[in-house]
């Protein structure tokens, strides 16, 4: 069978059908897929639910699994497969105020890794009868449109990226110990060019990023809420519809994403995540 790529979006992303995610895919399938992935920053692959194992094998075609932070989220069998389940097990368990959901605010993962994941891997095993989306923005472009004294400006500052900020809407949930010596505060550029394609993007993640070097705290806040404002626009936007079986990959790099959190009390909403080793931020 001969896959099939659509766009998604004006914005980013592409559709691939066709794709036995089972199988060992073709070499020249998976450099269409690489080329497509470095051109849109996301795919959305239409497959059935995998097991832990078999996700695991297709993520590697694009990258290097890795552990991920909390250790409760670990496959039991399979580690560097976490199970995040985002249920509403009681009427309790959603707030009034759903930006109090950390899952709401805008992000990238892993940056408050001195390497972050470069890639996210994730699979939708159950999905609710409303809400739940994932949203994506593309920074690439976002950075693209900054008129040209903007990039100037920013091309040479860096931010601290930590792994809670009292920036962010929502509290990160607690880590233990273990988990706390793991997440130093790191500084990476915040203007950052792309390893693979050489592109530039906004490297900013406002539930992680917590200032701006070399600023007072006042004036970093002006700035991120001046980047906020400009990265979220709805035109660098693409909002996933979730199918269960469905895999997106997206591209930390470039991407920022945050999930639709109003869904019903009760119903299910479950994904398999992996995430894929990165190098430092340039």
């Amino acid at each position: 069978m001969t896959i099939g790529i659509k766009p998604l979006s004006e914005a980013l992303g592409v559709e691939v059908t066709g794709l036995d995610t089972i199988a060992v895919p073709k070499v020249e399938d998976l450099e269409l897929l690489k080329q497509a992935f470095l051109e849109r920053h996301l795919l959305c692959v239409r497959s059935r639910p995998l097991t832990p194992k078999t996700f695991s094998r297709f993520a590697s075609y694009f990258g290097r699994p890795q552990l991920q932070l909390l250790r409760d989220q670990r496959d039991g069998d399979v580690p560097e497969v976490s199970i995040l389940d985002s249920t509403y097990k009681t009427a309790d368990a959603k707030p009034d105020d759903l930006t109090k959901v950390r899952l709401s605010g805008w992000h990238t993962d892993d940056s408050y890794f001195a390497k972050p994941a470069k890639v996210t891997a994730l699979q939708g095993l159950a999905v609710p009868s409303t809400g739940g989306q994932t949203r994506f923005a593309n920074t690439h472009m976002a950075y693209d449109e900054l008129p040209e004294d903007r990039k100037t400006a920013l091309n040479d500052m860096s931010a601290v990226h930590a792994y809670d900020t009292r920036r962010a809407t929502a509290r990160a949930r607690t880590l233990d110990r273990t988990e706390q010596s793991e997440t130093s505060d790191v500084i990476h550029p915040l203007i950052r060019t792309h390893d693979e394609s050489g592109v530039k993007a906004i490297y900013f993640n406002p539930n992680r990023t917590d200032r701006v070097m070399g600023m007072d705290l006042e004036e970093s806040d002006v700035l991120l809420d001046e980047l906020y404002g400009w990265i979220t626009q709805p035109k660098y936007q693409y909002h996933h519809e979730w199918i269960v079986g469905d895999i997106l990959l997206w591209d930390n790099r470039c991407l920022i994403h945050s999930v639709n959190v109003d869904f019903p009390i009760g119903e299910e909403r479950r994904h398999q995540r992996i995430l894929l080793q990165g190098d430092r931020p340039v």
